[in-house]
């Protein structure tokens, strides 16, 4: 291998640049466990308002968000749904049905990646049957969806899915880790992407450069029993407004995705031409097909090129940490394989 590794492993690795880094040294603190931290309380307000909701509530990592919106929102043994690969029923260990008591079932993605057809959830969910049956109680939307390339959904096609959850009764839970990929890609503001739901998160570590922190919004009445379970999974920090001095300026950047996701076209149509099996992205995900992804993934690593297994294909993620000429060098590594 020669020259400088190019990692597109995930929009996760980004650095806190030295902007944000001096954002993090000069944030204002005191302890948030108490509830007085001013950095998180700010961080908080505005993420509320940027998603269209009541209030909103810091946690340290998406995952953690997921789980406290899935624990409130189920009782031990009710069914919820999600589509085929979404990160709460393939990346996060079981937690949805080992901690928040749920029994998962899957949606196929018959209206296009990530996504089913209204008619499919409504067939999924049933009709209620007599007290010895599964009772249907959630549904869980991923905006975008990562196992399916980083793949967005649209608000009509949301705004459909929606009718037919509260139709039956359902409460919706978005993990929106990259909605702020989706609102760029569909060029409408995060908050047209969460009408309807009764929670939200949202992730500010995909690609925005912040090191650390999400939040999970909703009603006022759910933070509060939110915040009592994100105290009960070790979730509490102190002062944190370090932390989300951080994701306040990540904020500020969600405009700057809107390049990353150029990038993303660019190595897709170069990887395209060169023979490999893609699709074009939505947003900032290249999922390429190949025969073998562990013989790809050690090619793609000889060459210095980093990348990581997903969905039986190889992912390829852009971020801002990657610029365009990163881009057309790992090309030509491809093309070359040198």
């Amino acid at each position: 291998m020669t020259g400088q590794l190019i990692d597109f492993r995930s929009d996760t690795v980004t650095r806190p640049d030295a902007i944000m880094r001096a954002a993090m040294a000069e944030a204002e603190v005191d302890d948030n466990v108490i509830g007085t931290d001013p950095t998180i309380a700010e961080l908080e307000r505005r993420a509320a308002q940027t998603l269209g909701m009541p209030a909103a509530l810091w946690t340290p990592s998406g995952t953690m968000a997921n789980l406290i919106a899935l624990s409130v929102h189920l009782q031990r043994g009710d069914r919820f749904l999600a589509t085929r690969g979404a990160h709460v029923l393939t990346n996060e260990l079981g937690s949805a049905a080992w901690l928040a008591g749920g029994m998962p079932d899957i949606l196929e993605h018959d209206a296009g990646p990530g996504r089913c057809l209204p008619e499919t959830l409504e067939a999924a969910i049933g009709n209620p049957g007599p007290y010895f049956t599964l009772r249907t109680t959630l549904l869980c939307l991923e905006n975008t969806h990562n196992a399916a390339g980083g793949a967005v959904t649209p608000p009509d096609e949301h705004a459909q899915l929606l009718s037919v959850a509260k139709q039956s009764g359902l409460t919706v839970h978005l993990d929106g880790a990259r909605i702020w990929h989706a609102a760029v890609a569909l060029q409408v503001p995060p908050a047209a992407l969460t009408v309807g739901v009764d929670t939200v998160s949202a992730c500010f570590s995909k690609g925005l450069g912040a090191p650390v922190g999400s939040v999970v919004a909703g009603s006022v009445e759910f933070v509060e029993r939110a915040r009592r379970m994100r105290q009960m999974l070790g979730g509490g920090v102190r002062q944190g407004g370090v932390l989300a001095a951080a994701c306040l300026v990540a904020l500020d950047r969600v405009d700057e995705l809107a390049e990353t996701h150029e990038f993303a076209k660019r190595l897709a149509d170069g990887l395209s031409e060169h023979g490999w099996d893609v699709r074009t992205p939505d947003t900032n995900i290249v999922l390429a097909g190949v025969p073998d992804v562990p013989t790809a993934l050690n090619w793609l690593g000889s060459l210095g090129i980093q990348a990581l297994p997903m969905a039986g294909k190889v992912r390829f993620v852009t971020h801002r940490d990657l610029s365009s000429a990163d881009i057309a060098e790992a090309l030509r590594r491809i093309k070359t394989g040198v």
